[in-house]
């Protein structure tokens, strides 16, 4: 899987950078996957070597990989028993991506084919034998005598005779066999089939040229970032460190988004570092005691996010606890008292192990804002209330002793009780000094100012200090706020991201005040993007307006295919459309885990499901059958076959995906569980891998997963990468059928409605402020070219290119583009250029900088 770093192959582990490296860029890093250098030889390679090499191009093409010719040239030159090591570990790498590590048999052998249509008679059957059955006696189905016995592990006693091996687990219980007996014999696979042609997200394998370059611009590139890091990027940041080394931290940029800054000092302060050195990390880094706060998380083994507390907090070296509490005594007092204040419930177990009190006199301010967060009395018979009291008196107003211990008036407590005065200059005032938090509540404002020049002027004056995904978020706050109210859908920040959706009540902004606001805030995102180096040509795919520029980021499931949360994209060619679940459960625990979809009608009406409950909707839809557990080796799979045309033939506009685990044991216990789609697999096996559209983890706290809606009337998938608040066991599509109606029709019309920032938005302002002509590329594959007018500003030249409006008639510039944002990278660009594919396609990571899409925000930091 994405985030599992120990890839094994051949029983060896492959190097855990060689992962990261040909999942991010697609180079292949030949030394660390098991072969030596290009060995020398005279004449002719040995017929084993071609033929090998054959072998490992034919299964990296079965999987949806190509491989380049400096890649392949490098392979040639190895002997064969290195190639035979190296190859293996490859396509170890390709197989894990995809899902295809692991065998995948459904509980019925020959699905979709046999599948039975009336699972209420299945289930009638089933619990009739279970109760009825008898060992050494006639079968209470068929009267044969001799064919009962019991399975394994299960014991159920099972008739062979009435149930055929067209099952794989236990045809009462459905848990997953093991050792020998009945049902077990392998199926045949499908020959002769089709050849299935290369899937959208195929890309071309290339030799790492120089490896550590390669890992120092990845790491770069991950702490330039301006949005959390997702679950897979901090595990890729954690071997990326350890290859650049912690031991001298000299190298350390400054880092822009404080979790990641967090994650990386405690790396390097849990090494063996000198006080000086200590203390030189904590003064630059450290420049608040929310940074502190999520630097102790993070040494603790929690989330710098501040969302899951540590298990539990560890003592701390002395001398990094004092280093930490001189560094939070260094700090301005009141944004000090602040910070621990907003933060109250985690500071109090947090600051345990930092033993503010033991030696107050060396850190006073420090001593006197924990008094304040712990509410201590101020005795003045001992050192620390004389400390306190003195503290009181040259720090007023902002401590006061009041009923005998000391007090501070917060920052936030002052703006609350402004809002709720009706003080709205103030509360802006006040905002004004926190950049961010004005724009994180600019919408609010906006509906409560009387005089909207004052904040339109504020938001101007402070827009330049603020982070570029604040500013992105800001600019799609004010559209749903302004344009005609939709469905208001919520990510909250907390675990995974709980969707949720009620409808928008919210008053409306004036138009005029919503449109300045958002020229403002997209202004601010053009200056910046004019400030990065110039190009003479670019290259913009009209495709990415599909594509919603990147958020909660944070929570994101680690995907074969990095969509960012809401995008959509075309469904596969095909009539059919097949889903699947993979779980392996962890020793001692049963896990039955269910493979759902849920059916939406045009209207909004849930209109029916497909699950463990019934296996065939209409023939529309067919079910594997449901599997209630998947002991180790072999795990459990369920799929889910989806006729697009018989779907809408009844009537029926999405399709939602869902994933369940019935017996409520949270996705993060499992060994290994990831779910994901295929296109049409012909007549191939359940799972083919060349077939596999998007794979992706199921991790997390949570025991509902809905990844995906598809919308059967315009082709499309909309990926959502969200969860379910569900409470007890047995769960079931049925149980949560208006959810998931009202959900699925949600955050369609909501991403569709373009009320946020799309790609598309994001790569024209750069384009526009940085080239001097834009090639844009049509969906139909046509291009045009854009080119500014004479006396044609920035905000103009974005605005036409953005709407697509008149181009230049000359024809399309020939020169190789240096920018290039595309749905997927086919086109030729120049040596160097920067990047962004949603599919990678051609491009060759060793010759090009390769973007994701967060880099395109990252891009638009704050300067000039």
């Amino acid at each position: 899987m994405a985030t599992q770093l120990t890839v094994q192959a051949a029983g060896a582990a492959v190097h855990p950078l060689a992962v990261t490296l040909v999942r991010r860029s697609g180079l292949v890093a030949a030394g660390l996957l098991g072969g030596g250098r290009k060995a020398k030889r005279a004449g002719r390679r040995p017929a084993a070597v071609d033929t090998g090499l054959r072998a490992l191009e034919a299964d990296a093409l079965a999987l949806g990989w190509q491989v380049g010719p400096r890649l392949r040239a490098a392979l040639a030159g190895l002997p064969a028993d290195r190639l035979a090591v190296t190859g293996l570990a490859l396509l170890a790498v390709l197989e894990s991506a995809v899902g295809a590590h692991t065998p995948h048999v459904p509980l019925f052998r020959d699905f979709p084919r046999r599948v039975p249509a009336d699972t209420d008679e299945l289930y009638v059957r089933r619990v009739f034998t279970l109760l009825l059955q008898e060992p050494a006696q006639p079968c209470v189905l068929c009267g044969r005598v001799g064919t009962v016995g019991p399975v394994s592990p299960c014991a159920h006693l099972v008739c062979t005779a009435c149930w055929d091996d067209g099952y794989t687990g236990c045809p009462l219980c459905h848990r997953r066999l093991t050792g020998d007996g009945p049902f077990l014999s392998p199926a045949a696979r499908p020959h002769g089939g089709p050849v299935l042609p290369m899937p959208r997200r195929a890309a071309v394998l290339e030799l790492a040229g120089d490896v550590e370059r390669a890992a120092h611009e990845t790491l770069a590139a991950l702490l330039a970032r301006r949005t959390p890091l997702s679950p897979v990027d901090r595990a890729d940041l954690a071997v990326l460190l350890d290859r650049v080394g912690t031991a001298d931290p000299a190298w350390l940029p400054d880092i822009p988004v404080r979790e990641t800054r967090a994650l990386v000092l405690a790396r390097l302060l849990a090494g063996p570092l000198t006080a000086a050195r200590t203390t030189e990390l904590l003064d630059r880094h450290v420049t608040s005691a929310t940074d502190a706060l999520r630097l102790l998380y993070a040494l603790h083994g929690g989330d710098p996010g501040l969302v899951a507390p540590p298990k539990r907090h560890r003592s701390l070296p002395r001398p990094l606890r004092r280093a930490l509490l001189a560094r939070l005594d260094a700090l301005d007092p009141g944004l000090l008292v602040d910070d621990l204040l907003r933060h109250r419930s985690r500071w109090l177990h947090a600051a345990e192990p930092l033993h503010p009190f033991e030696r107050p006199d060396r850190h006073p301010r420090a001593a006197a804002a924990f008094a304040v967060l712990r509410g201590t009395p101020v005795d003045d018979a001992t050192a620390l209330g004389r400390l306190l009291r003195a503290a009181a008196a040259t720090h007023a107003p902002l401590l006061r002793i009041e009923d005998g211990r000391l007090r501070a008036a917060s920052w936030g407590t002052r703006v609350e009780e402004a809002l709720r005065a009706g003080d709205a200059p103030t509360a802006v005032r006040l905002l004004a000094g926190r950049p961010g938090e004005l724009l994180r509540r600019v919408v609010a404002l906006a509906a409560r100012v009387d005089d909207p020049r004052h904040l339109l002027d504020t938001v101007a004056a402070v827009a330049g200090a603020v982070a570029p995904g604040v500013l992105v978020a800001a600019v799609g706050a004010v559209r749903a706020a302004t344009w005609p109210a939709v469905s208001r859908l919520y990510f909250p920040r907390g675990g995974r991201a709980r969707l949720w959706a009620e409808p928008d009540r919210r008053p409306r902004l004036p138009a005029d005040l919503g449109g300045a606001l958002d020229e403002v805030l997209t202004g601010e995102l053009r200056r910046r993007a004019g400030l990065l180096p110039g190009v003479e040509v670019a290259v913009v795919d009209a495709g990415l307006a599909d594509l919603t520029a990147p958020f909660a980021e944070r929570t994101a499931s680690a995907a074969l295919v990095r969509l960012p949360r809401g995008s959509s994209q075309p469904l596969p060619p095909g009539r059919r459309v097949r889903l699947f679940l993979h779980w392996t459960e962890p020793t001692g625990t049963r896990v039955d885990l269910d493979l759902s979809v849920a059916m939406v009608a045009d209207d909004g009406r849930f209109a029916g499901w497909c699950d463990y409950t019934r296996l065939r909707f209409h023939d529309a839809a067919v079910h594997s059958g449901d599997l209630t557990s998947a002991p180790a080796p072999l795990g459990a799979s369920e799929f889910v076959d989806l006729d697009v045309a018989a779907l809408r033939g009844r009537g029926i506009r999405y399709v939602a995906m869902v994933v369940f685990s019935y017996n409520n044991v949270p996705f993060d216990a499992m060994t290994d569980a990831f779910a994901g789609l295929l296109g049409d697999p012909g007549r191939g096996g359940p799972f083919e891998p060349k077939a596999v559209e998007q794979r992706f983890d199921l991790t997390g706290q949570v025991k509902a997963a809905t990844p995906l809606v598809v919308d059967l009337h315009l082709g499309t998938l909309r990926w959502i990468d969200a969860t379910m608040t569900g409470t007890g066991s047995y769960h079931s599509v049925a149980r949560y059928s208006r959810t998931l109606a009202r959900l699925s029709a949600a955050a369609d019309g909501h991403f569709a409605a373009g009320r946020r920032v799309s790609l598309w938005e994001l790569a024209c302002w750069h384009a526009a402020a940085r080239a001097g002509t834009v090639v844009v590329r049509h969906r139909d594959g046509a291009t045009s070219a854009y080119r500014r007018e004479p006396g044609e500003g920035d905000a103009a030249f974005a605005g036409r290119l953005v709407a697509l409006g008149p181009t230049d008639p000359r024809d399309v510039p020939t020169a190789a583009p240096a920018f290039a944002a595309l749905v997927r990278g086919d086109l030729p660009l120049a040596e160097g250029a920067q990047a962004y594919a949603l599919y990678r396609g051609d491009l060759d990571g060793d010759r090009v900088r390769l973007l994701d899409a967060a880099d395109l925000i990252a891009g638009l930091a704050p300067g000039g």
